[in-house]
């Protein structure tokens, strides 16, 4: 039997990352740019909501929404200015019942989500994570971005992949990736370097990818993309001003409105890390190689998308479902 021939990697520029562009039709509104709901955040973490949603609609989601447990809910319906917010159901404080925060948010209209960022760990809401993914009542829920408290609660779950249903952009950092893979029954050791070896990183990656069936983006200088059939990305930025708390917020923010603006798990993944980059590198060329805080990139990623828009051939290769209206 031949070999399976696997892809080159393709090597992210800013030609590349422009021909991913969602288009943003003149007469279009907020339900045309697509509706993203996130699901993140809890007392000692409310800034990673925060962050996931300004940077959503920094990367043109036309309307964002919050899910918080209800107890929360009046604390962050007064920070998310431009976001709505949606209340979970809960069995005590801060705590959901999973069933019933499914069914309000399987209710509410939406063509994406973010899953994860600073969600309060526990049983509760792993079982609500697990219901997310799974077949719906018409086979395939929204895609989805699982970021963090997300990915810490699959690890948790036996043969996890085999359950979802969903088509997913997995955001590890390599700590992350290598407590999934621990999960899978994987020997750590046994992927060596995953931090200054790059093309450890991209084999991981890719194998992961195509195990778990899903998109998986390993996080860190020169992030890598992969898919499930075997194609990978390589960003080309390596940037030590990133390492600070949140600016993986702000990538699922990014990402995660790139799916509600129709774009493919593998194309929104590779949009969303090359524009994270460039936001990054706007902030670093003023402030140096530290100091940035996640909160500086927000502003910065719609310029970062003005630039790849003026060049020609943006948006040529953006395929994928207009989102609904």
């Amino acid at each position: 039997m031949p070999s399976r021939v696997v892809p080159e990697p393709i090597l992210l520029d800013d030609r590349t990352a422009a021909a991913l562009l969602p288009p943003r039709p003149v007469r279009g509104h907020k339900g045309t740019f697509g509706k993203l709901l996130v699901i993140a955040g809890s007392v000692d973490y409310a800034g990673a909501a925060l962050l996931v949603c300004t940077a959503a609609g920094r990367a043109g989601a036309g309307l964002v929404t919050l899910a918080t447990p209800e107890s929360l809910q009046p604390l962050f319906a007064a920070k998310v200015v431009e976001a709505t917010t949606l209340s979970l159901p809960e069995d005590d404080v801060e705590e959901v019942d999973p069933e019933e925060a499914l069914a309000r948010i399987l209710d509410h209209d939406h063509d994406a989500l973010v899953v994860g960022p600073g969600l309060r760990p526990s049983l509760s809401i792993t079982e609500l994570i697990r219901g997310l993914l799974a077949p719906d009542e018409d086979g395939q829920p929204a895609p989805a971005v699982l970021d963090a408290e997300a990915l810490r609660s699959l690890a948790t779950v036996d043969g996890w992949a085999s359950e979802v249903a969903a088509r997913c952009v997995l955001t590890p950092h390599v700590g992350e990736f290598l407590r999934l893979r621990a999960a899978d029954g994987v020997d750590p050791e046994k992927l060596g370097d995953l931090v200054f070896d790059d093309g450890r990183r991209l084999a991981a990656a890719r194998e992961a990818a195509r195990e778990w069936g899903q998109v998986v983006v390993l996080k860190g200088a020169r992030t890598v993309i992969a898919d499930r059939d075997g194609r990978t990305a390589v960003s080309p930025f390596e940037n030590p001003a990133l390492a600070s708390a949140g600016t993986g917020d702000v990538l699922a923010g990014t990402i995660g409105a790139l799916l509600a603006q129709g774009l493919g798990t593998f194309e929104a993944a590779q949009l969303g890390v090359y524009l994270h980059a460039l936001a990054g590198g706007a902030v670093s060329d003023r402030l140096g190689d530290a100091g940035l805080l996640a909160s500086d990139l927000t502003a910065e990623l719609p310029l970062a998308r003005k630039r790849l828009a003026e060049l020609p051939g943006a948006g040529s290769r953006a395929g994928g479902a207009p989102a609904r209206s």
